[in-house]
């Protein structure tokens, strides 16, 4: 058995993920209390007893499915086989940064705390959108984008057969409108409030740009996989640009699973809120095997793997 770690983005939280681990565990109490000293707010009371308005929020959203998936991922690594990868989709990546040495928490918290406001910052509201395309190719998506007018492109290649596009909202839906002549199963717009991942979020590129500068990047104990190259990175200073160039570019999570299945992997973990990369691996392919690591009753899963 060979194993990867994988974290998720933003989508997967919900009110109250990672509670029962911050009961039960100091150290998940300690990752949240770093959070909170490095970001100047309450982060416990953020995830367990705000609002679902405020935790949706994008520059509150990122750094607490970050600290929730890292806390989780604290108290399991002592229990894990040998990693093989870590990966994460979008925000995630970040996660596996932190797992893989290449980032300290405290500075991943950070800069995503100013990637998710320079997101929501780059577009006005209205001005952009996303929308995901079911039962299509990837090249047929790409090809019906070039041809629109406007600026819409692919922004997350999820799975063989779920492409999400983002652009401008006037493209976005043009595209939509000839996806679905071209035979897609459904097209559905998404609630987001930001085109994420195309060339619209070139300015929070620039603006992240300058703080990843001032971080610490290290080599990586263990590789992590780029969401823009569906390959594997070690350099710390090769990941620095790599996150740089991941804010306008496509995530390439299905290219990502198959990159780790080419080379050996048949178990993926998901550590961190919700189940959306694990049914997002299915997809991929069935035959790989997934575990999910969201609350404490989920440890004896794991367990069983060693």
């Amino acid at each position: 058995m060979a194993i990867a770690v994988v974290f998720p983005g933003q989508g997967s939280q919900y009110l109250g993920m990672g509670k029962e681990f911050y009961r039960e565990f100091d150290i998940v109490r300690e990752v949240f209390d770093r959070a909170s000293q490095r970001l100047g707010f309450d982060m416990a009371n953020l995830c367990f007893e705000s609002s679902e308005e405020e935790l949706t929020l994008t520059e509150n959203t990122q750094p607490s499915i970050l600290t929730v998936s890292y806390a989780i991922y604290c108290v399991i690594k002592k229990m894990l086989p040998e990693v093989s990868f870590f990966a994460g989709h979008s925000l995630g990546e970040y996660t596996a940064c932190v797992a893989a040495g290449i980032l300290s928490f405290e500075d991943a918290v950070y800069a995503v705390k100013n990637r998710g406001r320079f997101m929501q910052e780059a577009v006005p509201v209205g001005e952009g959108a996303m929308a995901a395309i079911l039962g299509l190719s990837g090249d047929v998506v790409e090809e019906v984008c070039s041809k629109v007018e406007g600026l819409v492109q692919p922004a997350n290649y999820n799975s063989p057969e779920q492409i999400v596009i983002a652009g401008e909202r006037d493209a976005v839906e043009r595209a939509c409108a000839l996806l679905k002549e071209m035979g897609a199963k459904r097209v559905v717009p998404l609630k987001v409030s930001a085109p994420f991942h195309c060339r619209l979020m070139k300015p929070a590129a620039e603006r992240l740009r300058s703080v990843l500068a001032e971080l610490g990047f290290n080599d990586a104990h263990t590789p992590v996989v780029s969401n823009v190259t569906a390959t594997d990175v070690s350099s710390g200073e090769r990941e620095r640009e790599l996150l740089y160039i991941q804010v306008t570019a496509p995530v390439r999570w299905y290219q990502s699973v198959l990159f780790m299945k080419e080379r050996g992997v048949d178990t993926f973990i998901e550590v961190g809120p919700s189940r959306v990369l694990s049914g997002l691996i299915k997809k991929t392919d069935r035959k790989l095997k997934t575990v999910n690591v969201e609350k404490p009753s989920d440890l004896e899963r794991l367990e069983a793997l060693s």
